[in-house]
């Protein structure tokens, strides 16, 4: 992908991430460096958002050192809880996930077969039977 300052600009937005009115990137919870990141590792900006939220999901605990609530005086603070913070961030990335194109039907969400697993799934059934 062909890196612009508009590619930047536009990631950031999807990321909730713009840089504000005469602050920096340093403002932001991504550098310009990991914008770019992002970008160079993925094949469609959708999928960059996608994992920009995936980090943003990942390090919740970490900005907030795990605070829902700080208080200093008068004045209190509270925040909204870790896990919804968590669980919003989860699903922003599912959704700019499944709006790449070629990511597969919206219609029919359909796994791909797995067949290591399906028979990882019937040895442990055997061996809940007793059969080995």
């Amino acid at each position: 992908m062909n890196i612009t300052d508009e590619l930047r600009r536009k990631l950031r937005q999807l990321l909730d991430e713009a840089i504000p009115k005469d602050g920096t990137e340093e403002d932001t919870r991504f550098l310009d460096a990991e914008i770019d990141e992002l970008l160079q590792e993925s094949r469609h900006i959708y999928e960059a958002a996608a994992a920009g939220w995936k980090i943003k999901a990942a390090r919740a605990m970490s900005e907030r050192g795990g605070l829902e609530e700080s208080q200093a005086g008068d004045e209190k603070h509270k925040f909204v809880s870790l896990k919804e913070y968590r669980d919003h961030c989860l699903a922003m990335s599912r959704m700019y996930a499944e709006m790449v194109p070629g990511s597969g039907s919206k219609a029919f969400k359909m796994d791909t077969p797995d067949p290591f697993r399906k028979q990882a799934a019937c040895s442990d059934l055997t061996r809940l039977r007793g059969v080995d």
